[in-house]
């Protein structure tokens, strides 16, 4: 996660919790004048597209009076569907035993492309086995991972 973004989940974070929502996290991605900030919500009852607008209409008048993010970008409220992301220690802990694609912020082992099942979880390091193969990859080198859907 990116300081920007580890910035925005704290200053987003109390406002969905106090509309009954988990904040599952965020994603600010950057592409030239047209970046996209997506916020992942999520409640027991599922979410619902009022919800996400109830979320969306919070959040957006908080970074209006913040201004956190000077350039252009557009708002995205969403549940995490199918394909969840992975964010936080106990997001990879839930998915234990599931299929899983992680990207890596650095190479390691020559990739930074993971496929395969997600077999352990530590403090501060997932196990991945790719192929037969095991792969240790701290949290901190994630840049993004998310549960493969199973049909």
């Amino acid at each position: 996660m990116t300081k920007l973004e580890q910035e925005l989940t704290a200053m987003l974070e109390p406002a969905v919790e106090a509309l009954g929502f988990e904040l599952l996290g965020l994603e600010f991605v950057q592409a030239g004048r047209h970046s996209t900030l997506r916020v992942y919500i999520e409640h027991e009852n599922g979410i619902t597209v009022d919800n996400c607008a109830d979320v969306s209409r919070q959040v957006s008048a908080i970074l209006d009076v913040e201004d956190p993010i000077t350039n252009e970008y557009d708002l995205e409220v969403s549940s995490p569907g199918v394909d969840r992301p992975l964010f936080k220690q106990a997001h990879y802990e839930k998915a234990q035993g599931e299929e899983v694609r992680v990207r890596t912020k650095l190479p390691q082992d020559g990739r930074r492309n993971f496929k395969g099942d997600l077999v352990a979880i530590s403090s501060d390091m997932i196990t991945i086995s790719v192929d037969g193969a095991e792969h240790f990859i701290m949290l901190s080198n994630i840049e993004r991972a998310n549960i493969i859907a199973k049909f």
